[in-house]
């Protein structure tokens, strides 16, 4: 039975949207060093997304955009790139484990599994390409907009990432408009 291992990345950033990936891994090639992304250095999950790539059956990545996430809220979004992740494995599993409460609506059996980043390979694989993807969407997103130190705190509401959205101001094509301290910079804004 094959069965995708489905995460996200960027539920709590305040820039950017929600990556999640999908993948079904090769019994036949194990990979050592799978964990919960967040429990592993940057260097680890840098090194462990391309053998995930290279090693699994089949993996897949989307996201939801900054756009979708403030019309819909970050949990149907998160959830919509979840089911887009999904949808775009090159092998239909016949099941999926997401880390998690909740399960996009796909067409196979889904089972929620809280903390399961850190409990099934499958899922962990999935989180440590979504959080590599949206790391490497933040650093594109320095480049254009080096006052935010994004490259440092990948949009989330560090002291300094809102010191810095004070100062500057809201790029509204990046950041999330329905989340409470951009919505309040931004009614400030319109005073």
């Amino acid at each position: 039975m094959r069965i995708a291992g489905v995460d996200e990345a960027g539920r709590g950033p305040l820039a950017g949207c929600v990556v999640a990936a999908a993948v079904i891994l090769n019994p036949a090639r194990p990979i050592v060093g799978l964990n919960d992304s967040k429990k592993l250095s940057e260097k680890a999950r840098d090194r462990l997304a391309p053998l995930i790539r290279e090693h699994a059956l089949a993996w897949a990545v989307a996201e939801a955009t900054v756009a979708e996430i403030d019309e819909i809220n970050i949990l149907q979004a998160s959830l919509l790139a979840m089911r887009r992740a999904v949808e775009a494995l090159s092998i239909q599993p016949d099941a999926i484990e997401v880390d998690g409460l909740h399960c996009p609506t796909v067409l196979m059996p889904a089972t929620a599994i809280v903390q399961g980043d850190s409990k099934v390979a499958a899922i962990a694989a999935a989180s440590i390409l979504a959080k590599t993807v949206r790391d490497a969407q933040m650093l594109e997103l320095h480049q254009r907009y080096p006052m935010y130190g994004l490259d440092k705190h990948k949009g989330y509401p560090t002291a300094a990432h809102l010191a810095a959205l004070r100062e500057h101001g809201v790029v509204r094509e990046i950041y999330r408009s329905s989340y409470a301290p951009v919505r309040r910079l931004l009614e400030g804004e319109g005073q």
